[in-house]
């Protein structure tokens, strides 16, 4: 009787479907938040990336530039990160110049958000061979952005985006910093 009953049991194939679902479903859906995380901060690395893109192009379409300005082009940049928190969105954006012998300092410097080091006027600074001539001058934007998943199982720390972006301006030899 115990025997004929394990031969039918063994020869029974109506739960094999359910028994391999249940055994792949977390591995599926593990994968599937997984890769909707991944994704989200795909999306915060490339919106980071275009917000240092278009601050630096905004500054460099002017002549000059203020206060008021600056507060506009923060506005923008805090809409362009919709829908991710700003909290952890640093801004700055830097006018560089070259003297005649090519040495580049900070003619002036705005930021938004927490920033070390410090970037100041008149400070000397390195940019790459080949950005600014001699007598010239370049808009330097740069944008950092923390990325914290909501999920810590699938990104389990901080995620920090860094993108730096030099302009040429465009409508002078170099953007002034107005004090209204």
């Amino acid at each position: 009787m115990i025997g004929r009953f394990w031969r039918k049991l063994r020869g029974d194939r109506r739960g094999v479907s359910a028994v391999e679902f249940a055994l792949l479903a977390p591995a599926l859906i593990a994968c599937y938040f997984g890769m909707a995380e991944m994704c989200g901060a795909l999306l915060a690395e490339r919106k980071t990336s275009h917000i240092a893109s278009a601050i630096g192009d905004l500054v460099a379409q002017g002549t000059t530039i203020d206060t008021a300005g600056m507060a506009d082009i923060w506005t923008v940049s805090n809409t362009l990160m919709a829908p991710l928190s700003t909290t952890t969105l640093n801004l700055r954006v830097s006018s560089i110049v070259a003297n005649s012998s090519g040495v580049t300092t900070v003619a002036w410097t705005q930021s938004q958000g927490n920033w070390s080091p410090a970037v100041t006027a008149g400070q000397a600074i390195t940019v790459p061979s080949g950005i600014v001539a001699a007598s010239g001058s370049v808009i330097k934007s740069e944008a950092s952005y923390t990325y914290s998943s909501p999920v810590s199982d699938f990104i389990p720390v901080p995620l920090t985006f860094n993108e730096v972006f030099y302009l040429a301006p465009r409508a002078s030899t170099s953007v002034a910093w107005v004090t209204p």
